[in-house]
């Protein structure tokens, strides 16, 4: 096998640095996002979620830390795709939970799960 150029191996390594700062750019903008979504849907009345502003609520739990907790609801395993099914259906996943449907698409879901991932 003949060795490779160091040009070729340049343009490799450049083409992967690119898409890797793509792939980070897009995940900030999806946190962003989140962010946003969890406002825009006035999570904050009932919970209290760092960064999102006027988020003061008292009746559900606060959301900060929310990486490192075990559970939703506790009885859900804590991974980002079983809290965006979570937020979009919480009456699916546990029937009789106090948390509303609050019409939330799989997608703005998976938006605030990434947010939520975040918050230490």
């Amino acid at each position: 096998m003949p060795p490779h150029s160091p040009v070729a191996v340049s343009a490799v390594a450049a083409l992967a640095l690119l898409a890797s700062a793509a792939a980070s750019a897009q995940a900030a903008a999806t946190v962003e996002r989140g962010r946003a979504l969890l406002a825009q849907y006035q999570c904050g009345a009932c919970h209290t979620i760092p960064g999102v502003p006027a988020s003061r609520g008292q009746v559900a739990p606060p959301l900060d830390a929310w990486r490192h907790r075990s559970y939703i609801a506790g009885r859900l395993a804590n991974r980002p795709e079983v809290l965006a099914r979570w937020i979009a259906a919480p009456q699916a996943l546990v029937p009789g939970t106090k948390m509303p449907s609050m019409g939330v698409s799989p997608q703005d879901a998976q938006a605030m799960a990434a947010y939520l991932f975040t918050l230490e």
